[in-house]
């Protein structure tokens, strides 16, 4: 079983399981994100969202955590190939940093579509 198609996905799981407790145990930025995550999640409580509010709020919390792990990795690999200063890797890390950011704006304005209209009324 340990080389078949199931085992290996089994296998695989535990790397994906590994991989995102590192991000939490040693990110400052996942953390961050991590808490901020638990906070909406308590308003989505609080205020009885939707269903599909469920749904996109969960999608842009994904989609923040996610590129953001895609940006932690992506900086220790560079910082691994080339450990010191160059003005490449910098644009590269930038770009990525660039992704977390218009995520992380794609995120709020989808909290400001579900929770606007709960605090204006």
């Amino acid at each position: 079983m340990k080389n078949s198609f199931l085992g290996k996905r089994i296998r695989g799981g535990g790397y994906a399981i590994k991989g995102a407790w590192l991000l939490l145990k040693h990110e400052p930025s996942i953390q961050v994100q991590f808490v901020i995550s638990i906070l909406v999640c308590i308003a989505g409580w609080y205020f009885g969202i939707s269903r599909s509010e469920w749904m996109f709020q969960f999608l842009a919390i994904g989609l923040v955590m996610s590129t953001e792990g895609l940006n932690t990795a992506l900086e220790a690999m560079a910082d691994f190939v080339h450990p010191d200063f160059h003005s490449k890797i910098g644009h590269i890390k930038d770009v990525a940093a660039g992704a977390v950011f218009i995520a992380a704006i794609i995120a709020v304005i989808i909290a400001g579509f579900i929770y606007f209209p709960y605090l204006s009324s």
